[in-house]
């Protein structure tokens, strides 16, 4: 009897461990509503619910979420969020500032055929002596002259200008990449922050069975209907759940920061994925297609592709060192010479137009060493052309399978959500009738809202291995994601 004063409670006192668990559900329960409103209403509902049952870390975990800045009244599609970080995220800005700078090459590489007008000139102060006179003379000259310069024969100019022409082509495909990137770094970051909810609100839910049982078990054990192991293990289960939501709040939270990133402002409500409405973007032929056609359409083997011709030019402009040179010079001068002639100085207006030319016979080897040394680069350029379009259909054949398998995993899930509901329903009947015991309804449950969260996921992870197979292909575009729209539904 000793004993059993330690482990039994007394009717209408606390049971072993309910303040805790009543405290944690307190906290969770402010905390969900928090994440669940994320405007300035739902803080502050939040935060005077967990201050209410006292709870100081649902409070800040609500400012954290609701306060971080202004929060649309509706809930943003995906296209919206995009729209959001194609004007904000910095990735984006530096790919453009390239690309402008990119541009720039193809001005500079013409600038090398086109002709250079310079003005040239001094002022001297000159001091001569000669056997002519006694003694030396001292006197000021000037200088000017006006000279303009076309090349006529330079090679080396002309593939400069070649190159310069392939680099700007070159910074506006990695532009192109960039945006690409930022489509599919938005998407996959909109649904982790969609999944980690539909993870919390699951284990939310879980919780709250188990909590149901615990309270039953309770006062089953009170009136002597059950033992002490029923309360534990419905206690174990219920603590558990209690974690595993504490750590998918966390989870909730670092997925809404990363995505806060790219649009620089506080991320509003999302609109949720509809579950009507199948998880699929592309037919089976646009996945064929897609899968065969990445290696010829990817950005990435495109963006190589360039790399290569810059690389051979490069090879050609340096060979193009031991190649002569041919200039149209042309040249107006005024010399002043106040110690010249027996009138006391002299002004000339000298003129010409002529060839200049320069053959290049030795320079220490350096013209034939760049020229190898280009032509390394060139090889290395074309290995990596060769992987990247490896690494394009590797990608693209990776996201179809992940497309055909996630959506195959779907079905399946779909199915064992219909089994496991039967099973809890029948479990809890059993248990009922004396069949089944406490721990068979908590399996049961269990099992339950796991495959309701590995449904979840596996929603999420085809849409975004779809929009990985068009990013492979490098046909990701705005418009797909206007589809995905098409699939959610407002909150």
């Amino acid at each position: 009897m000793k004993h059993n004063r330690l482990i039994h409670p007394r009717r209408g006192a606390t049971p072993p461990g309910a303040s805790h668990a009543a405290a944690a559900h307190r906290t969770a329960h402010g905390v969900a509503h928090g994440v669940a409103f994320g405007t300035a209403r739902g803080v502050a509902f939040g935060t005077a619910f967990g201050v209410g049952f006292g709870t100081r870390f649902g409070t800040a975990v609500l400012l954290a979420l609701g306060m971080a800045s202004a929060i649309p009244a509706h809930a943003a599609t995906l296209t919206e969020i995009y729209q959001l970080a194609r004007d904000n995220d910095p990735q984006l800005a530096a790919a453009r500032q390239a690309a402008l700078a990119g541009a720039e090459r193809a001005v500079q590489g013409r600038a090398g055929l086109l002709p250079t007008v310079n003005i040239n000139g001094n002022l001297r102060y000159n001091r001569d002596q000669s056997t002519s006179y006694n003694g030396r003379q001292r006197y000021d000259s000037a200088l000017g002259s006006l000279v303009v310069t076309q090349p006529v024969l330079r090679m080396g100019n002309y593939k400069t200008a070649l190159q310069g022409e392939v680099q700007a082509e070159l910074a506006q495909l990695q532009l192109q990449q960039a945006e690409q990137g930022l489509r599919l770094r938005v998407s996959r970051g909109f649904f982790e922050v969609l999944q980690a909810e539909d993870a919390l609100a699951t284990l939310a839910a879980q919780k709250g069975a188990f909590n149901t049982q615990l309270a039953q078990a309770r006062r089953s054990y009170e009136v002597g209907l059950a033992p002490i192991t029923d309360v534990s293990e419905a206690q174990s289960r219920y603590d558990l759940t209690l974690a595993q939501e504490i750590a998918a709040r966390n989870e909730v939270l670092v997925r809404r920061r990363a995505l806060e990133k790219s649009i620089a402002r506080g991320l509003p409500p999302l609109d949720a994925l509809d579950a009507a409405v199948p998880a699929r973007l592309l037919t089976d032929a646009e996945l064929a297609a897609l899968g065969a056609g990445a290696g010829a359409s990817s950005l990435q083997v495109a963006v190589a592709q360039l790399n290569v011709n810059v690389a051979r030019l490069e090879v050609e402009k340096q060979d193009a060192g031991h190649m002569p040179t041919v200039d149209l010079v042309g040249t107006l001068s005024k010399h002043r010479n106040p110690n010249y002639g027996v009138f006391g100085g002299v002004t000339n207006y000298p003129r010409y137009v002529g060839l200049e030319f320069t053959i290049p016979l030795y320079q220490g080897g350096a013209v034939s060493s760049r020229t190898r040394e280009a032509a390394a680069t060139l090889g290395r350029a074309q290995a990596e052309l060769e992987e990247a379009r490896r690494q394009a259909l590797l990608d693209a054949e990776q996201a179809r399978l992940g497309v055909e398998s996630g959506a195959a995993l779907t079905l399946a899930l779909e199915q064992a959500v219909k089994s496991t509901t039967q099973q809890v329903q029948a479990t809890r009947r059993g248990f009922e009738v004396g069949v089944r015991t406490r721990v068979d309804v908590l399996n049961a449950e269990q099992q339950l809202y796991t495959a309701q969260r590995d449904l979840s996921a596996a929603r999420y992870q085809v849409l975004i291995a779809a929009l990985q197979l068009k990013a492979a292909a490098g046909l990701l575009t705005e418009e797909d994601l206007k589809r995905v729209d098409a699939l959610l539904k407002p909150r």
